[in-house]
């Protein structure tokens, strides 16, 4: 049976999207581009609903004509030819109003912008840092599975590798953060340390924070409120990198929030991508207020801001890694190390879309 109600709430967003059509394409819009891109924003949000729509309107138009052959014509082919259309259509009919109902629900409005992700060796010392340097390759390989491109700001090596911290961005055109916001917490690793001698197996962690990127008209930041200083990059680089004073830290005097980038040769570059980090990490300030809010309903999401929360371990010596908010385990670690983590990301979101619709019945 269709959901009439729901068709007619859908095209009932028409006019809206024909109005915000005809705005955008107005010189005076144009040239103000900060009211351009919100409703660009707010058209790209609505097309997915539109097209849905109207898909769904046309299901239940050739339903009816079908029905209708069905009812009154007299050649028996026809007939069964109408009857299998029936049976098809009615089948689909339940998955398109799920999706429909689905879309209507206001998704998380950076889901569609690129991320900054941050990862930090935690407890376990040198095996924590070495853990650390396996989740950037993971989400490297993943970033080229996906065509990302990956831009890495600031780097902090660990000892015996891998790193202490390492930031970096990835950025695509099909909502990054909206697939990586769900690695947001603390990964776990169960394994014989390269540092240990024994043969022992020791339980080490990294965290990993997944921030939206701030686009430029997502927050003003004032001038005077920067303190930059420049100094000398550390690390691998050569004499280019190391003897000139490319790198540039930028501090926030009001938050006392600081970035730095040192992986560029020049400074105007280092300081581009610095003032994009800040940016990103005061918009997040209030995007937190977000997380808390929905991370306390539900389970598949972790609160950039809770350090805390285990999501997922790595066990080598089963081949298992198990994602402890839905429960999920497969056992072929390797290839999940190797980037492969799509099937559990597929599998949060299912179970997420889930708890989003029973949080808008709830409401109704």
């Amino acid at each position: 049976m269709a959901d009439s109600k729901l068709l007619e709430k859908v095209l009932s967003l028409q006019d809206k999207f024909a109005s915000l059509q005809e705005q955008l394409a107005s010189p005076d819009v144009m040239s103000d581009m900060k009211k351009f891109v919100q409703l660009n924003k707010d058209y790209k949000e609505l097309e997915p609903i539109i097209k849905a729509g109207l898909d769904y309107k046309k299901k239940l138009e050739n339903l009816a004509s079908a029905k209708d052959m069905l009812m009154t014509e007299s050649d028996a082919e026809l007939k069964e030819l109408a009857r299998e259309e029936i049976n098809e259509i009615e089948s689909q009919i339940p998955d398109i109003e799920q999706n429909i109902k689905l879309l209507l629900i206001p998704a998380d409005p950076d889901d569609g912008k690129n991320a900054l992700v941050e990862i930090r060796g935690g407890t376990g010392g040198d095996e924590a840092a070495i853990f650390a340097g396996d989740l950037f390759r993971m989400y490297q390989h993943f970033a080229e599975s996906k065509g990302w491109k990956l831009e890495v700001t600031d780097q902090t090596p660990g000892t015996s590798g891998g790193f202490k911290q390492v930031v970096f961005k990835l950025s695509g055109s099909d909502g990054v953060y909206g697939v990586m916001k769900y690695e947001s917490g603390v990964h776990r690793v169960q394994r014989v340390p390269q540092t240990e001698a024994q043969g022992r197996i020791q339980t080490s962690a990294a965290s990993v924070a997944v921030f939206p990127e701030a686009g430029e008209f997502d927050i003003e930041i004032n001038p005077a409120d920067i303190r930059k200083d420049l100094f000398c990059a550390s690390g691998p680089g050569g004499q280019g990198v190391n003897t000139t004073y490319s790198a540039v830290r930028l501090t926030h005097i009001p938050s006392g929030i600081v970035v730095q980038c040192q992986e560029e040769r020049s400074q105007i570059k280092n300081a581009e991508r610095a003032m994009e980090e800040l940016r990103t990490r005061l918009y997040n300030m209030e995007h937190q207020k977000y997380l808390d809010g929905i991370a306390a309903k539900r389970k598949t999401m972790v609160s950039t801001g809770d350090r805390s929360a285990k999501i997922r371990t790595y066990n080598y010596p089963q081949s298992r890694v198990t994602d402890h908010r839905i429960n999920w385990t497969m056992y072929n670690l390797s290839a999940f190390m190797d980037g492969d983590i799509q099937e559990c990301i597929d599998q949060l979101q299912i179970a997420e879309n889930a708890e989003r619709l029973k949080e808008a019945g709830e409401q109704q």
